[in-house]
Formats: structure tokens, sequence, C-alpha cells
């Protein structure tokens, strides 16, 4: 997608259930009595916000805040039955790191959706307030707040772009989130035979884990609106002039730019900047050798011309025209430059064209 793939900031927010696994808590010889015991939790909720940068490559790095809630369900294997309520919050940031896929550059023509993967690291503060209440009438309170502690996460997704609204795009992701050596509670028990309190720590276990899943909206900056398309009644563009149109050739069965190629690439970049230029559009083509195999037929000269037309909107990009003027397209082999039957190698028709309006 243009704004996240294309050298733009972005900000975005999130938000959705969060599931955070069993801790296991330490009580040794205190109030609980020997033995670890468990607090399990309900579904909770996370809420983040992000602002980073997306680099030309597909690369993205931002920072995101999060808080993420969840009431406590019980406190089980303790000697004696009871019942906990409670709470326990994490707040805090990661840096974070993503790489959303062009799968147009991976040979899958779909530019309605642009997956990503990424991973991220950071600190989390822990607060807790969880009181438990015994079938004996005593009471066990227990609570606090550790941190920072190091937190760490994976993250999965997918971002659908909105074309109403240039830059914004829908994200969906699930996260695996893990907080380690969250540290000591404070501990209050009050023993009502005795009538006496007892005040101490309880430990939790060394890495807790939160499963994510969140919903939201991302937004590029600087995105321009695709150009409307033409009418259907209005007769058909003429043809570019030759000053502004760059033919780039390729070997058979190659995307690769030899040396020629690039200085050809690296022409039109100049000459780009030379002229009143609104659009870049790059046309991938091919020949029609295996038009009539199985195993290469139209959909693989397809697939294609369109990483030959990727190439090329790399190397422009890399001479230094910008990401969001340029529309690739490929048109396998179609629109022959030199007509021939199928199944032939014509190195004219193993093209890219380049043409600035």
């Amino acid at each position: 997608m243009d704004g996240f793939s294309s050298g733009h900031p972005y900000i975005g927010v999130a938000g959705g259930p969060s599931i955070l696994q069993d801790i296991a808590v330490d009580p040794g010889d205190g109030p609980l009595g020997p033995g670890p015991a468990t607090e399990r939790y309900n579904l909770g909720f996370i809420g983040a916000g992000a602002a980073g940068w997306a680099f030309s490559n597909g690369v993205q790095v931002d920072v995101l805040g999060a808080y993420e809630y969840n009431s406590l369900n019980n406190l089980v294997k303790v000697p004696v039955p009871g019942y906990q309520t409670g709470h326990q919050e994490s707040y805090g940031g990661f840096l974070e790191a993503l790489y959303a896929f062009k799968l147009p550059e991976f040979g899958i023509p779909i530019t309605a959706f642009s997956p990503y993967l990424g991973v991220g690291t950071g600190a989390l503060w822990t607060h807790q307030t969880s009181p438990e209440f015994l079938s004996n009438g005593d009471e066990h309170h227990i609570g606090g707040t550790s941190g920072a502690n190091f937190a760490y996460e994976g993250i999965a997704g997918v971002a659908v772009p909105i074309a109403a609204v240039p830059g914004l795009a829908l994200t969906a992701d699930y996260r695996l989130v893990g907080v380690h050596n969250p540290g000591d509670l404070n501990s209050v028990f009050y023993n009502k035979v005795d009538n006496a309190i007892v005040k101490g720590g309880i430990g939790l276990q060394k890495d807790v884990f939160v499963h994510v899943i969140t919903v939201g909206l991302a937004y590029a900056f600087g995105v321009a609106a695709p150009p409307p398309p033409e009418p259907a009644t209005m007769p058909p563009a003429p043809a570019p002039m030759p000053a502004r149109s760059y033919l780039v050739f390729f070997d058979w069965d190659s995307a690769a730019l030899s040396a020629r190629a690039a200085e050809v690439v690296a022409e039109a970049a100049q000459n780009s900047t030379r002229v009143q230029t609104t659009r870049i559009d790059v046309d991938g083509y091919a020949d029609t050798s295996h038009a009539g195999s199985e195993k290469r037929g139209t959909a693989y000269n397809l697939r294609l011309s369109m990483k030959r037309a990727f190439m090329v909107q790399r190397e422009l990009v890399r001479d230094g025209v910008p990401g969001g003027a340029i529309e690739t397209h490929g048109f396998g082999d179609t629109k022959l430059l030199v007509a021939t039957g199928p199944d032939s190698r014509e190195p004219q028709n193993r093209r890219v064209e380049i043409v600035l309006h």
C-alpha cells in the first residue's frame, strides 16, 4: 500500500481484546502457606497508539504506547477455598520494527491489502489490586506496582487501504507480548481467628504472556490521491512524445537490470525533474515465449512483466524519483512492440516502458 511503503510519516491507533495467561505466584512460607498458587484472569482489553516512519523498501519503524486491563477471575491451588476479585493493569511503550509485503513484487497480483510482520522491545509497568476473601473469614490483599520491566512482542497483521481517503488504512493484527521478571507484589494477610495481620511479599513467575488481537486505523501523511479515471466517452489519450518515453529491455526470462538498462532508467529519472511531470507510468511487458506451455503460459508472463516493472520502479526511486509519483502496470505478453506468433522469443517485446506525463 502506497502510504506505508513509499517514505512517509504515519500515526495509528488500535484496540481490542487481550487474553492474559494464568500467572503463577509463589507465596513460599508467607500468608498463603507453602507451595505455588495461580491467578486466573477474565478476557480483558488493550488500547494503543503509535507514530513512526515508513521507508520506501517496506520497512517501518515506530514507537508504540499501550495500556492493558484484565479483571481477576480467581486464585486457585490455595489451602483454604474462597474467592478473589480485583484486576491487573500493564502500561508502557515499545520500539517496533515491521516489514510490509508488496504482494505484486512476489508475483502475486494483489494490491487490496498488505500483510506485515514485526517485532518490538520496550518496558511495561505492572499494577495489581486483588483482594482475596477466604471461607474461614480470613482476608488476603495482594497489590502494588512493579516496573519498569523488560517487555517484548511478536506481530503479524494485515493493512487494508481505504481508497476514499489517500493514506488511510484499516489494520488488524495479532501480538504475543511477554513481560520478563515482573517482580514482587505486596501482601497483607488478616487472620480472623488470631486477629493478626501479616505483611510480606509474593513473587510472580519470571515471564508473563499476553495474547492480543487489535483492530485500528493508520494514516500516512503526504500521500497523493490517484488521478481520476478518464470518462469512457473520451477519446484515447495521444501517444506520448518520443522525448518523454523510455524503453528498458531485459534478457529472456529475466527481471534483472543490465548496465545499459540502469543508464536508461537514470536518464528518465533526471529528465523527470526537468519537465513538468505529474505522473510516471512504468509498464512491463513480456514476449510470447512459452505461451503455449502449461508451466509458463500467459499467467507466468503477466507475473514476469510485473516483476520487471517493479524492478524499474525501485531503480527510479533509488535515482531520486518520489515513489508516490510512480504507477506500475504489467501487461504480460499483450501489446507487443514487434508482432510475433505464440512461443516466440523477441528481445524488443521483453521490455519496460517509462512514460513521463
